[in-house]
């Protein structure tokens, strides 16, 4: 193939809007998406913590969504939450003493 023809067709803007909204991204863009290594994403992948989909058997894919839902999936809640639970569990006459 000519070097043209290995060329992306699409300006950068557009490539960037169209990975933005793509449902099923492969494991290079789900690494970038993630902004980790792809071999720790394939870690992820074999202890089975990430959701992935392998439809062909060795090829992974995932689902945008459902990476994004993983990743808020352990929210470390801030000085303020941790306070207003400790308040309210106080409030409530849950606390000892």
């Amino acid at each position: 193939m000519r070097e043209q023809e290995l060329k992306p067709t699409m300006d950068p803007a557009t490539a960037k809007a169209v990975f933005y909204t793509k449902e099923v991204l492969t494991a290079e863009e789900t690494a970038q998406y993630m902004g980790i290594s792809k071999s720790y994403l394939y870690k992820l992948t074999m202890r089975g913590a990430i959701p992935h989909y392998k439809p062909l058997g060795k090829k992974c894919y995932f689902n945008r969504k459902e990476v994004e839902a993983w990743l808020q999936s352990n929210k470390c809640a801030s000085t303020t939450e941790i306070n207003d639970r400790a308040n309210k569990i106080l409030m409530q006459g849950g606390g000892v003493l």
